[in-house]
């Protein structure tokens, strides 16, 4: 069964390039080029990641992203974006995205990307999930059947990506992960070098939920200038 990809991009320049690319990668596309039509289907279309331009007529990327994730939906966003403000990125990233690539991207780079987000959300099976062990830590716990976290045995609203952060770095307690471990971890980027930025901003938001006082964590700690761990 081919994987279905959303593309929403005004420039038909690009999703001509985008869709004879996916395509040739065996994937199946549906285009919108304007937000309204693309958050209408991602809805409607189940893809299985959506392709997002930010600068888009009717409704921005910004507006999809938020709308989508306030739905429930956690279909992988990868934005496409022209922008080279570092708070448009990060912005994308606080709404749900999962990543970001900036124009002019490489195909190679992009069709990578693609099938590594792809492979993450599709990369844990039923019976890998009945076998595991719940992972318990005092007041945080990670249920596997369920792919749930409860703190102080409350369920946290986390999305896929966070849930999967603090499924490694909990099963790992004490252990210290590298931004670009993380992104390969969890990200599913092998070999990644490049913007780690995504990943500052899923602990952030992690940190958020998890933590009694965000400023002060005592669960998701940093080790300066090496990278994040789950404190035992």
């Amino acid at each position: 069964m081919k994987h279905k990809v959303l593309i929403v991009e005004d420039e038909k320049s690009i999703v001509d390039i985008l869709r004879f690319n996916l395509n040739r990668e065996g994937f199946e596309t549906i285009e919108a080029y304007d937000g309204a039509t693309g958050l209408v289907l991602a809805t409607t279309e189940n893809p299985d990641l959506i392709l997002l331009d930010l600068m888009l007529p009717e409704m921005d990327g910004f507006e999809v992203c938020r709308s989508l994730r306030e739905k429930g939906s956690n279909t992988p966003i990868l934005i496409i974006t022209a922008r080279e403000e570092e708070k448009d990125k990060v912005f994308g990233l606080d709404l749900g995205a999962d990543d970001y690539i900036t124009k002019p991207f490489s195909v190679r780079e992009l069709l990578a990307r693609v099938k590594a987000n792809i492979r993450r959300v599709n990369g844990v099976t039923v019976s890998d999930a009945v076998q595991a062990d719940d992972t318990n830590h005092a007041r945080i716990s990670i249920d596997k059947n369920s792919f749930g976290v409860k703190k102080d045995g409350k369920s946290l609203e986390l999305t896929q990506r966070e849930y999967e952060l603090m499924q490694l770095l909990i099963e790992n307690a004490g252990k210290v992960y590298t931004r670009q471990e993380i992104m390969e971890h969890v990200w599913n980027y092998e070999g990644y070098i490049g913007d780690v930025r995504g990943v500052d901003v899923t602990v952030r938001r992690l940190r958020e939920k998890i933590e009694d006082d965000p400023a002060k964590p005592a669960f998701l700690m940093t080790r300066r200038g090496m990278g994040y761990y789950f404190s035992i």
